[in-house]
């Protein structure tokens, strides 16, 4: 039976790093799926556990759950009203500035455009020599990202919208750079990890921040890129 590293727990709430690929619950989208993390982590635990936030399939890391329907609602509320600092780090193609703001509006399924902000800085860059199109080689670089609001794919669409797509978005991202991953790496992996959660306590009122490992999948890319040497 699979069960999940658990990150933080107390008597309201427990943080797990769910792997890439693992579905939050059941979803009609992708009914290919079998395992969820709530049933995991309800069987692991063997008691009911209430989702807090979301986090996409192909997204590691941390992910919050509650363990009544009360403090589910009140840690929601805090999500919705953008008051969780959020942390994420992702390989993306390219070489990215310094320090950037992406301040771009996002449109719903509906058609409503939202305002979307995402702070990021570079942590590391790399030039593989492996040539990729017009060019001899392929830059990369390893970005921590801090969305300020919470729209669906934010990440996702807003390095693609800056033409530095997530390594691994088959939704958004660079289709023929997904290609020479899984072909030359055998690597289908979303590099894009939630490293950390900080937020207020909704019962104790003390500041916690939950951090997350990198997966075995990012720490491979991460050493192809040899920025764990």
């Amino acid at each position: 039976m699979p069960t999940l590293d658990i990150l933080f727990q107390d008597d309201y709430l427990i943080a797990v790093n769910k792997p890439h690929g693992l579905l939050v619950h059941r979803s009609s989208i992708a009914a290919d799926a079998a395992e969820f993390a709530l049933q995991i982590l309800r069987d692991q635990l063997n008691r009911h556990v209430f989702p807090a936030h979301r986090l996409d399939r192909k997204t590691g890391g941390v992910l919050l759950f509650a363990l009544d329907k009360d403090t589910e609602k009140l840690m929601q509320r805090q999500f919705m009203e953008n008051r969780v600092k959020k942390t994420y780090l992702a390989i993306v193609r390219g070489h990215t500035v310094d320090e950037e703001a992406i301040d771009y509006p996002l449109r719903k399924e509906n058609g409503t455009l939202q305002d979307a902000f995402t702070r990021y800085k570079t942590l590391n860059r790399a030039e593989l020599e492996v040539p990729f199109g017009n060019h001899s080689t392929s830059r990369y670089s390893l970005v921590e990202a801090k969305p300020e609001t919470g729209r669906m794919h934010q990440l996702r669409k807003h390095f693609s919208h800056i033409f530095h797509p997530i390594i691994g978005d088959r939704t958004h991202g660079c289709n023929k750079q997904n290609k020479l991953f899984k072909e030359r790496w055998q690597m289908e992996t979303m590099l894009l990890h939630a490293s950390q959660l900080s937020f207020k306590h909704p019962l104790t009122h003390r500041t916690i921040t939950v951090n997350a490992p990198i997966q075995p999948e990012f720490i491979r890319a991460m050493n192809l890129m040899g920025w764990n040497k």
